[in-house]
């Protein structure tokens, strides 16, 4: 966990610069937008389409008609927040990300050199498959979203792993060749897994969570490059230029 903590503190600490927020603040704008609309404009028909199948049918002809409603908004409130943050994320990963990197590579890693392909097709290929992959996910685990506490869980799982499969690959694309690729996604599955969970975690913490698509993008650069400068043997540890 100290090389996800490093991240993360990394991750906070260039908060200081007014580049980085407007990085930050571009999608969390982008989702803050949406959101109000799809609650506007399409959280009624969601809704309407919930009460028409079970488990609220069922609800309904047991009488239960407060709790089908109750659940039919909740699933609409977090199919609203899902697509908002998986729009965030796209953005964060297509369109932040390559602005992160050439910043923070002229900064805090110029001595990482690039060494991968420069392929923004395949980043950007990546990023849209694994949308598409958390979109099949969500869908098929909604039957257990009604057993007490994966309503919470499975969001959280499903978010982390968005998190790793998206920003892990693309923080590299550019830096690390296809066996330094392979080599940080095999011998650090579980760290990075655990950067998207934190990440997804802070996601639903209220007015934060808007911010966290390039926050996490953000993180997984920062520990992507370490991780590719120690393998390299340049296991200088600093944060904002400062060494430890």
């Amino acid at each position: 966990m100290g090389d996800v903590m490093l991240a993360l503190a990394r991750t906070f600490a260039n908060l200081r610069s007014g580049k980085v927020w407007l990085y930050v603040l571009t999608p969390a704008l982008f989702s803050l937008l949406l959101t109000i609309a799809l609650a506007i404009w399409g959280l009624g028909w969601m809704v309407e389409q919930m009460m028409a199948f079970p488990p609220m049918t069922l609800l309904v002809g047991w009488g239960l008609v407060w709790l089908a409603h109750i659940l039919a908004y909740l699933g609409g409130w977090m199919a609203i927040f899902a697509v908002a943050y998986l729009t965030a994320s796209l953005l964060a990963a297509i369109v932040i990300m390559p602005l992160m990197l050439k910043h923070l590579t002229g900064t805090e890693y110029r001595d990482v050199a690039a060494m991968g392909k420069d392929s923004f097709v395949a980043a950007a290929v990546n990023s849209v498959f694994a949308s598409v992959l958390f979109i099949f996910g969500w869908l098929i685990t909604i039957p257990l979203w009604l057993i007490p506490g994966f309503s919470l869980l499975i969001p959280l799982l499903l978010m982390g792993w968005l998190n790793r499969r998206t920003f892990a690959y693309d923080a590299l694309s550019i830096h690390a060749t296809a066996g330094e690729w392979q080599e940080v996604r095999s011998g650090q599955k579980t760290p990075l897994f655990m950067l998207g969970l934190t990440m997804a975690l802070l996601a639903h913490v209220p007015f934060v969570g808007l911010l966290v698509p390039a926050l996490a993008a953000l993180s997984f650069v920062h520990y992507g490059l370490e991780a590719l400068r120690r393998s390299r043997g340049g296991a200088v540890v600093t944060i904002e230029g400062e060494r430890v």
